[in-house]
């Protein structure tokens, strides 16, 4: 079977972030020594962090199919394993791109433990790499990943924001409506608000015309944004874009088009997102998917701050 390269030319480039731990085993005098910085080549942990940060940098050269990427950082921390005795290191990076950052973490720690493994071994040949895995990703369609044997993965540092006001995330949806269906995009469009600095309250309410624009209505006359997930699409049924339209003072055709751009060239066409203005509150109607709600909070994470 030939071997192929990943097509992602029609994938947005959202943010990425993964990190990959290891661990290298050696005897109690060389661990001493590492730890001392008293090795016979020098420091070895200075070393290894650059070695880490190269071989991130280079996991598509050394890996025929992994997509070469630019890295908005790599970082390279090691902790001391008295127990063992074992050095253990993690590799985190971090990037905006069309894939994700799997392989140049698991690259950077790998190439790190390799490196002290070198600067080692003239104390101790009898070294064991071991434990070398992906800790967690988390960015793309799949969302958020952890390794089973990982607690949990470290929060990515939140910019501080100003607070940005109320906003109101409306679920559109006949069956999250009727208590048929769990609410699957509202909690992660909450979530999403909330990060950008926004006092979110969440209203569902069925895909009714008339009681979409009631809701809007109300919503809007104390929020800062109005933000909705459904109804976009193309049944009958789907007929936010037409309820948000009637209630604005004026629509915005910029967000509506960023909107489509970020959901990829594929499935821009049958995109019915779109956004407007009601008094001085911005409203924007993005697609019922989880995808879509990731790919609009993507947006609007650069837009709203401005609006």
């Amino acid at each position: 079977m030939a071997l192929r390269m990943a097509d992602v030319g029609a994938k947005p480039a959202t943010a990425r972030r993964a990190a990959a731990v290891g661990a290298l085993r050696m005897s109690r005098r060389a661990f001493a020594l590492l730890r001392a910085g008293r090795l016979p080549k020098g420091d070895a942990l200075a070393a290894a962090q650059i070695a880490g940060i190269q071989a991130a940098k280079n996991a598509s050269a050394l890996l025929p199919l992994c997509h070469p990427l630019a890295l908005d950082v790599v970082q390279v921390d090691f902790t001391f394993d008295e127990s063992s005795p074992r050095l253990r290191a993690r590799c985190t990076v971090a990037t905006t791109a069309k894939t994700g950052v799997e392989m140049e973490a698991l690259a950077g720690v790998t190439g790190a433990l390799l490196c002290v493994y070198d600067l080692v071994k003239p104390v101790d040949p009898a070294l064991t790499l071991e434990d070398i895995r992906l800790a967690f990703k988390e960015g793309g369609k799949r969302g958020h990943w952890v390794h089973p044997e990982e607690k949990s993965a470290p929060a990515a540092k939140p910019a501080r924001r100003p607070r940005l006001g109320k906003a109101v995330a409306v679920t559109v949806s006949d069956r999250v409506s009727a208590k048929k269906a769990a609410d699957v995009s509202g909690p992660l469009l909450r979530q999403g608000l909330t990060e950008l600095g926004f006092t979110v309250r969440t209203i569902v309410v069925a895909d009714d015309r008339a009681r979409m624009e009631a809701v809007i209505r109300r919503a809007s006359s104390n929020a800062a944004v109005v933000v909705l997930t459904g109804g976009t699409g193309l049944s009958p049924r789907d007929v936010t874009p037409e309820a948000v339209a009637s209630v604005c003072d004026r629509l915005i055709p910029g967000v509506g088009e960023a909107l489509r751009a970020a959901g990829g060239p594929a499935t821009a066409a049958l995109s019915r997102s779109v956004a407007g203005q009601r008094g001085a509150c911005v409203i924007v109607a993005l697609p019922g998917s989880p995808g879509g709600v990731r790919d609009g909070l993507n947006v609007l994470r650069e837009l709203l701050p401005h609006a």
